[in-house]
This record gives C-alpha cells, sequence and structure tokens, in this order.
C-alpha cells in the first residue's frame, strides 16, 4: 500500500486533482477530482445551492472523480488508462455493467456529471479540441496524436487516450480530463427520451447501481415544463405538462408538445437548441444543469452538432461526437439511437462518487 500512497502523491505533484483509484480487484484507473460547486460558483446566478450532480439520492456529496481518459475493459470492468485504444462496440447496458462490476459507487458518467463539464468549461471560455477530424481537430493543420484505428481509405479515425495536445484536455493542462471532444462518442448514463419525451433520473440518482436504468425502471422521471419537478410519465412520451423535443424551423425546441410533421431523426446545433413560451425558468434550469441547454451565449459552443429522434419508444444518448465530424465538440450529444447500439465510434467513460449513507 505505501508503493500505492507514493504513486498517488507523485501524481498530484504533477497533475493537481488527479488520483488513482481502486476498484474491488485492487486495479487502478486515473481519476480526475471535482470539489463540490454551487451555482454561485458555477456562475449561474448567486444561489449557494449545488449543482445536482452533487447530489446523489437526496444528500449531498463533496466530490466526484470522472475518467482521465476513454475507458477500456479488462476483467469486465472499466479503467481509465492513458496511451491506449478506448473500448467501442459496446451498448448501453454492457457500458453500464462494466463500470458498477469494479464496486460501490462506481458507474457510467451521467449526463448531468457531463452538463457539469459543459457549464465549467462555457464559464471559463474554453472549449476542449479533440479529434474530430481524422486524427486532429478541425481548427488544427498539422498535430495528429497516436492512431490506433483507421478509415478503410486510410484516414486515421481513434487515437490513444490522452496523446493529443495540452488543448485536447478539458482546463489545457496535463492534469485535466482528456479527449472530452471527438474521438468517440461517449454513452451516458441517467437520460434518454421515450417519444420525444425527455427522461432522466432524478439529480445524479444514476450514479448508485441500486436505482435502475433499465428500460421498465420507475426512477425514470419527466420533467415538468412549468416548474421543472420530476413527474411520473404517462409511458408513451405524453405526459401533460411534460418536456418534450420538437423540431421548429431547424431547430430543436423543447416544449410541452410535438407538432412537426415528419417526427424522427434530427440535427440542429447547440446555438439552435431553444425552448417556447411553456418551459418555466427552472425547467430551463434543469435543461442547462444537464447541458442540454446553452446557459448564456458563447460562439466556442454555438456550432457543435447535436441529434435527437422523437419517433422511437425509447432512445439513449451518447455525448461529445467522433473523429469524423468538424462540428462535434463537447456539447454534442446524439440520441438517434437504442441502448442496444454498438459499433466501432461508441465508446465510454466510468465515474466514481462515494455514496451517502443512510
Amino acid at each position: 500500500m505505501a508503493n500505492y500512497d507514493l504513486t498517488a502523491l507523485a501524481l498530484q505533484g504533477v497533475c493537481p486533482g488527479n488520483e488513482v483509484l481502486y476498484d474491488d480487484l485492487g486495479f487502478p484507473s486515473l481519476m480526475y477530482k471535482i470539489p463540490k460547486l454551487t451555482y454561485a460558483q458555477l456562475g449561474m446566478g448567486e444561489s449557494t445551492a449545488v449543482h445536482p450532480c452533487f447530489i446523489v439520492n437526496g444528500q449531498e456529496v463533496d466530490e466526484i472523480y470522472i475518467s482521465k481518459f476513454e475507458n477500456i475493459v479488462q476483467n469486465n470492468r472499466a479503467y481509465s488508462i492513458g496511451g491506449v485504444d478506448p473500448k467501442t462496440g459496446i451498448n448501453l447496458d454492457t457500458a453500464i455493467q462494466v463500470c458498477e462490476n469494479k464496486g460501490e459507487g462506481w458507474h457510467l458518467m451521467t449526463r448531468m456529471e457531463w452538463g457539469l463539464l459543459v457549464r465549467w468549461c462555457q464559464q471559463n471560455g474554453f472549449m476542449p479540441l479533440g479529434n474530430n477530424n481524422y486524427g486532429k481537430h478541425s481548427t488544427e493543420n498539422s498535430y495528429k496524436a497516436i492512431p490506433t484505428a483507421h478509415e478503410s481509405d486510410g484516414r486515421i479515425a481513434r487515437i490513444a487516450t490522452g496523446t493529443g495536445p495540452l488543448e485536447w484536455y478539458h482546463d489545457k493542462t496535463p492534469g485535466g480530463i482528456a479527449d472530452l471532444c471527438g474521438n468517440v462518442w461517449e454513452w451516458m448514463g441517467g437520460i434518454r427520451t421515450v417519444y420525444g419525451e425527455l427522461q432522466i433520473l432524478a439529480n445524479n440518482n444514476a450514479a448508485d447501481s441500486l436505482n435502475s436504468q433499465g428500460v421498465s425502471s420507475t426512477e425514470w422521471k419527466a420533467i415538468r415544463a412549468s416548474d421543472g419537478e420530476l413527474i411520473t410519465p404517462d409511458g408513451n412520451g405524453t405526459t401533460s405538462g411534460s418536456v418534450k423535443m420538437d423540431f421548429i424551423s431547424n431547430k430543436l425546441t423543447y416544449s410541452t408538445t410535438i407538432t412537426d410533421a415528419a417526427r424522427g431523426e434530427h440535427y440542429t446545433t447547440f446555438a439552435n437548441v431553444v425552448c417556447n413560451s411553456t418551459i418555466g425558468e427552472q425547467a430551463k434550469l434543469l435543461l442547462q444543469n444537464l447541458g442540454m441547454l446553452m446557459y448564456d451565449t458563447n460562439d466556442l459552443f454555438s456550432a457543435n452538432g447535436c441529434w435527437f429522434n422523437n419517433a422511437e419508444a425509447e432512445r439513449s444518448f451518447y455525448s461529445g461526437g467522433n473523429w469524423n465530424s468538424a462540428t462535434y465538440g463537447l456539447p454534442s450529444f446524439n440520441g438517434h439511437n437504442g441502448r442496444s447500439n454498438a459499433n466501432w465510434s461508441i465508446g465510454f467513460r466510468s465515474a466514481y462518487v462515494k455514496l451517502p449513507t443512510a
């Protein structure tokens, strides 16, 4: 154990905020620690209430840990390791399981946790770059990270985790979280749509494996548009007064109804994710906490591509984009596909929280 302690001490000397956490088998993952943050600290008004990602089962937690790198899988468990090819070809349920297999408090990164990073980066005026253009970022002329997979025409697809420049880390330091932009899409816990109705688990309850994220789980709640309260959905995506994803004038428009005639797969940019008059301020705040609605105007974030599907019984989400579109970035989300989808452009990232005791 002394060697482990020395390793952790040396790591924190070089990369403050980084910690080595060990799972139930005693194997390490490199994690980034985020201490509890309030709305005021995040520049979201003057409230001293904490961001919802620091609330699990109705109690506040002091910190969350996010994998520094996109994960691999060994021993049927997820690991955060640099310089490797991230695991792909994994569906949502398997991604959840290999995270939870690591022990209590380990979980698939949730959209509420991703939303915290979206807001933090927006507040600090920097959107991390990454592999969204065949081995490099679309704004870079020459830099390419270490390739681990290629397209059939020879162009770079995936790159080894953490091998990009400092601009590919969320805070532009070696201690930051790597590859949030591009490389592979990342499955998100705690969020889905049912026929376009947005449903979530309360706060960051998806961090606890006892709160099921299965298709029929009663933990799924719709969002009441008038006041942001969570309500029991009717199962058909038609819950009265709930927040739904409409598509009007090429914009994802949060509304209590869905009116677009061509219901189905839609694409827009983050700047064109808006609310109509049926969405109250507290519901907007919840959407902003999830990183599903811009908190304030920011040109760095506006052009990022977002996808959703309001025609299917259940659609799940992944975030951040992959290697093949210059429009992909940190705010990008994709809700086109169901939880069973698995291909070589979709991976995941685990997270950890010390669960509160009753």
